[in-house]
């Protein structure tokens, strides 16, 4: 969420910054920055009212007592270290790089590329500076003398924290240079961001509205708060250093706001006092008990232990119930029967006990009884001894019958323990495959107690095994294929061990002639510095010689233009009396030659036989004959050669040609314009 922090004071100016901020690593002083996300000022265009642009961030007026800021929207008299790593390539790349994609999304009318923004000119450079200014200053136009100036100045103005130098404008390409400008061109494309952003979005508050939007952290923004800080901040940029009465009006005006009752904030200051105590009460068990919390987590831990022991215990225990359960009720029914049997007998036993009662004896049938009774005893006798040597089987047996199940027991003991590392119980394990491998031993259940696990546990065993076997053979074929693929892996390792021998002896080799190269190139390169060194010295001796002649030829240069300038204004005088002599001559001539005889007519003479050379209107050649004219049957008189000689006539020469006819050749002075 953006905020607008517009300041009233009578200096006018926007700011930009946090309120007290001392962060240099912000976003306007470190480009370039990946994430476009303005946070404070709104920044206004006013259109000029002189012919001196005025920047869009207001220029900062302050008292004595006023502070210099850090950041370059405020001026300081302390230069300002550059935090930016420009001497870093990979930096002045991304910032070119910024630079060149900003000119290319927003129309820049000329061809612009990553190779032509390494090393700019001036008029490149310039183009690229309006072309940027007029985002925040639609009217702007860089005028054309002076823009040495004009540009520090308007960086300057629109707060950048560094200088540029007047000198830097006309080496703008230069390596040393071309780094601060491009990362001024960068921070130019920030504000142009952050001015775009501010103005595209409406205000915080409207009138009346005492709370602004949520931001992304949930917190509201009240519009108290808001003039709260706006105030205190333009009296901390006045050099104020305490805000009392700041903060007695904001307490004043969120309790009207609130409607904070003063009982209300008594008790809460109670609590809150009785909070702070016990924090401090805890605090202090804390410092006495140092690993309590420690010790608390071992007691835990054992205790979690002893929890899981007890249940281990009880789920035991829950088993021995049940089984102690099992045999009560057997014995219950064992109790039910031998009371059945018992009831049995006694009627059994009432029912004889009548008839003997009712029956009449004989003396042979007592003899007879005795003697059954005799007989019977033996029978007793010898059915006792049966009963004890059963009962001794028996007992044999049973001993027999608990080594037994002793030794089942223990058996199915290990298959189970067994079964679980192979993970075949329970029946969800990973090789069970849905079969329920678990023997339950019941020896109550008879002899056939473990026949039905036959079935359920041999018959998935076996087909367990079988796929176990198969995999074992798979196995087995694979390892012996990887046996041999490993033979000749080892055979082509001593191979390559070899070719890596003899490689190394060719290495050794060509490492003893690479040294003596280097050491004949080392030989070289010492010739060569030296060489090097005295061709410098020849190199300096010439150029001094050569600058100490080009200023002497420089001032000769002036001397001769400088005689130049007079010659031609002086030949050029000379020209004009020439001209107006020859002139004269010709009116001369034509009247000595109408008082003598007429030969021809001089007019149509003079017009077929001048000639006056002047080639492409500008000046003669030089030494070359400027006019020649043939005089025939005329006398050079003494008026004649007075007037040659007034025309600076080189030479004037009578010939005799016959017939009492004379040549008169005339040479004339070559003319110069």
């Amino acid at each position: 969420m953006k905020r607008s922090s517009v300041s009233t004071g009578g200096a006018g100016r926007l700011s930009m910054q946090e309120l007290r901020s001392q962060d240099l690593n912000r976003q306007s002083l470190h480009t370039p920055q990946t994430k476009e996300k303005p946070t404070f000022g709104k920044l206004s265009v006013n259109k000029p009212t002189s012919e001196r642009k005025v920047s869009v961030f207001g220029k900062r007026t302050s008292g004595h007592g006023s502070r210099n800021s850090q950041f370059g929207i405020f001026s300081s008299s302390e230069k300002i270290k550059d935090p930016r790593p420009l001497n870093d390539k990979a930096f002045i790349q991304q910032c070119i790089r910024q630079l060149c994609e900003f000119l290319t999304e927003n129309g820049y009318a000329y061809s612009v590329s990553m190779k032509s923004l390494q090393a700019p000119s001036v008029k490149d450079f310039l183009k690229i500076f309006t072309f940027l200014y007029g985002f925040l200053c639609p009217s702007y136009e860089l005028p054309d003398t002076k823009f040495e100036e004009e540009v520090p100045r308007i960086f300057k103005d629109l707060g950048y924290p560094f200088a540029l130098s007047k000198s830097s404008m006309y080496t703008v390409g230069a390596p040393h240079t071309w780094p601060h400008i491009v990362a001024a061109l960068v921070w130019l494309i920030d504000c142009i961001k952050i001015y775009s952003a501010m103005k595209e979005n409406s205000p915080l508050f409207d009138d009346g509205q005492p709370w602004g939007e949520e931001t992304e952290d949930g917190i509201m923004h009240n519009k108290l708060f808001l003039d709260y800080t706006i105030k205190c901040y333009e009296s901390f940029m006045t050099g104020a250093d305490s805000f009392e009465e700041m903060n007695a009006e904001l307490q004043s005006k969120l309790k009207d706001l609130y409607n904070v009752d003063a009982f209300k904030l008594e008790s809460l200051a109670a609590k809150n006092k009785a909070l702070n105590e016990q924090i401090a009460r805890l605090e202090q068990e804390r410092e006495k008990e140092p690993n309590r919390l420690e010790s608390l987590r071992k007691l835990k831990t054992s205790l979690q232990a002893d929890v899981q022991k007890y249940q281990a215990y009880m789920s035991n225990l829950e088993s021995h119930s049940a089984i102690l359960d099992q045999k009560l009720n057997g014995l219950d029914e064992e109790i039910s029967r031998v009371e059945l049997e018992c009831e049995t007998m006694k009627q059994e036993n009432t029912r004889l006990q009548n008839i003997v009662d009712n029956q009449k004896y004989s003396v042979a049938d007592i003899e007879r009884i005795n003697h059954e009774k005799n007989e019977l005893q033996q029978t007793i006798n010898k059915l006792t001894k049966d009963l004890e040597s059963e009962q001794q089987q028996l007992w044999n047996e049973e001993l027999k019958y608990a080594r037994g199940k002793e030794t089942i027991e223990t058996q199915l003991a290990e298959y189970h323990k067994l079964a679980r590392k192979l993970k075949l119980i329970p029946k969800g394990a990973e090789n069970s495959k849905g079969y329920d491998f678990e023997i339950k031993f019941n020896p109550e259940a008879g002899a056939n107690c473990l026949v039905k696990y036959r079935a359920q546990v041999y018959v998935p065993l076996k087909e367990l095994l079988n796929e176990n076997e198969e995999e074992i053979n798979k196995a087995l074929n694979k390892k012996m294929g990887l046996e041999d693929t490993l033979e000749q892996l080892n055979t082509m390792i001593t191979e390559s061990k070899r070719g890596v021998r003899t490689l190394k002896e060719e290495v050794q080799k060509l490492d003893d002639l690479y040294q003596q190269k280097v050491k004949e190139a080392e030989e070289e390169d010492e010739k060569c510095a030296n060489e090097l060194e005295s061709l410098e010295k020849h190199k300096n001796l010439l150029e001094s010689a050569v600058n100490e002649g080009l200023s002497e030829a420089m001032n000769e240069l002036d001397a001769v233009q400088r005689e130049y300038q007079l010659v031609v204004q002086t030949t050029t005088e000379e020209r004009r009396k020439v001209g107006n002599n020859l002139q004269r001559l010709l009116e001369m001539v034509a009247t000595h030659v109408g008082s003598v005889e007429p030969v021809h007519n001089l007019e149509a003479m003079f017009s077929s036989s001048t000639k006056i050379v002047k080639p492409n209107g500008t000046k003669l050649d030089e030494f070359e004959l400027g006019i020649s004219q043939v005089l025939l049957g005329l006398e050079m008189n003494s008026d004649l050669k007075a007037q040659l000689r007034e025309l600076n006539i080189v030479a004037a020469k009578e010939i005799e040609v016959g017939g009492g006819r004379k040549l008169i050749i005339i040479f004339l002075f070559p003319f110069l314009n």
